[in-house]
C-alpha cells in the first residue's frame, strides 16, 4: 500500500472541520512529515504551503524529493545494549526482566505494551485524557498504579509530592480521599532549576487544581501547598505515608543530588511508607551521559548505586525491570522537534526515557 493511499484510509475520508476548505488536512501533513522526516512541521507557514498540495501523492512527493528540507536525520532505531538487560551487580536489588505492566507495576522504564489495554485508558480517564502514546502521560498513570499497589489510594492516607507543578495527580489523589501535600520550587529557584522555560512551575494551591476531576470545595479541604527546595528538605515534613514526585529529581543540580533526594525523601515517611519517583534514564550507554545543572540523565549504574545504598540501610526495594519493550514503537527514538510517539527520545546526543522508582521506608533510619 502506498503512503498516499494510507494517508487517504487513516485521514482522508473525514470531512475538514469548514466545509469550504478543500486543502489537505491538518492532521494528513502533520502525519506524512512525522512519518518520512520524523518531525513535525516548523511553522504555520510550513504547514499552510503543503496543506495546499493537490493530494496525498503530491504530498508524499514533495516530502521524498532530493533534497527535501528536514530538521534532522531519523534517529537510528534502538536497540537494547546487553547491559541492560544483564541482573544487576548486587545480590541485594531484586531484579526480573519481562514485559512490564500496570497492573502489576516495580521500578520499571516506559514502554509501548503498558499503554495498551484497559489499565492505562483508565487512569488516563482517572485525569481527563485520551490515551497517548507520550512517556510523561505514562508517568503520572504508573505513579498512581503503584501508589494503588501499595494501597494509599483510599481516605486517611496522607500523600507528599514534590515539585508537583501543575499536574493532575494531586487533584486525582483527593478525589480518593487522599489528603495531599503538594509541593514546588520556591520562586528564588524556578530557574535555577529548570522549571521557568517549561512552564510547569505551580505557584499556590489552586495552581493544582483541575476542576474536571473534583470540585474546588473539595480540592481545597483535601490538598495543601507549600514550597519546598528539593536538595534541602524541611524536618518537619514527616510521618506520610507515601511521596512522590513525577521528573524532577534530574533537575536538581547533578547525578549525586538527584540520587540524594530519593534518599532523603524517605525521611518524610512513617516505617513501611512508600516512595514512588519517575526519572530520565539513560538507555544507551552505562558510561557517558549528560550531568549538568538542570538537567542529569541517569545511568544505569547510578540507579543500582542508589537502590544498593538503600537497601543496605534496611528499605525495601520493589523489584527492577528494566525491559525495555518489544513492540515495534519500542524501537522509535523520537527526535526534535519531538512528536508521538514519544517514549525514547534523542536528547544531547542521548538516548534516554522515563523510569520509575519504587522504595518503602525501613522501620528505622
Amino acid at each position: 500500500m502506498s503512503l498516499g493511499t494510507a494517508l487517504r484510509g487513516l485521514l482522508g475520508g473525514d470531512p475538514p472541520p469548514d466545509p469550504t476548505d478543500h486543502r489537505l488536512p491538518r492532521e494528513t501533513v502533520e502525519l506524512a512529515l512525522r512519518l518520512l522526516q520524523q518531525r513535525g512541521p516548523r511553522d504555520e507557514a510550513e504547514l499552510d504551503a503543503l496543506r495546499a498540495l493537490s493530494s496525498p501523492e503530491a504530498l508524499r512527493a514533495a516530502l521524498m524529493a532530493p533534497g527535501a528540507p528536514s530538521v534532522q536525520a531519523a534517529a537510528a532505531p534502538y536497540a537494547a545494549p546487553l547491559w541492560l538487560l544483564a541482573p544487576p551487580a548486587s545480590p541485594r536489588i531484586p531484579w526480573r526482566l519481562e514485559p512490564p505492566c500496570l497492573s502489576h507495576p516495580v521500578s520499571q522504564i516506559c514502554t509501548a505494551g503498558q499503554m495498551e489495554g484497559p489499565d492505562y485508558a483508565g487512569w488516563c480517564a482517572s485525569f481527563g485524557e485520551a490515551p497517548r502514546q507520550h512517556r510523561k502521560q505514562w508517568e503520572f498513570c504508573w505513579i498512581l498504579a503503584v501508589l494503588q499497589a501499595a494501597g494509599m489510594l483510599r481516605p486517611g492516607v496522607r500523600a507528599l509530592g514534590f515539585g508537583t507543578g501543575r499536574e493532575p495527580i494531586p487533584s486525582v489523589l483527593a478525589a480518593q480521599g487522599v489528603e495531599v501535600l503538594a509541593t514546588d520550587a520556591p520562586p528564588d529557584l524556578d530557574g535555577t532549576q529548570g522549571w521557568d522555560s517549561t512552564g510547569q512551575h505551580a505557584a499556590g494551591l489552586m495552581a493544582l487544581h483541575h476542576p474536571a476531576i473534583l470540585d474546588e470545595a473539595t480540592f481545597r479541604a483535601r490538598v495543601s501547598f507549600r514550597p519546598v527546595d528539593m536538595n534541602a528538605i524541611p524536618s518537619d515534613l514527616a510521618g506520610f505515608d507515601a511521596c512522590w514526585s513525577s521528573c524532577c529529581f534530574e533537575h536538581l543540580g547533578g547525578i549525586e543530588a538527584g540520587l540524594n533526594f530519593v534518599e532523603n525523601s524517605l525521611r518524610t515517611l512513617r516505617p513501611g511508607g512508600v516512595a514512588v519517583h519517575t526519572t530520565e534514564f539513560n538507555l544507551g550507554s552505562n558510561e557517558e551521559t549528560l550531568e549538568s545543572p538542570g538537567l542529569s540523565l541517569f545511568r544505569r549504574r547510578d540507579i543500582e548505586s542508589l537502590l544498593d545504598r538503600l537497601a543496605g540501610k534496611g528499605h525495601r526495594l520493589w523489584p527492577l525491570n528494566l525491559h525495555p519493550g518489544d513492540a515495534p514503537v519500542d524501537a522509535h527514538v523520537d527526535a526534535p522537534p519531538y512528536a508521538l510517539p514519544h517514549l525514547k527520545i534523542l536528547a544531547a546526543e542521548h538516548i534516554t526515557t522515563s523510569i520509575g522508582l519504587v522504595v518503602q521506608r525501613a522501620e528505622a533510619l
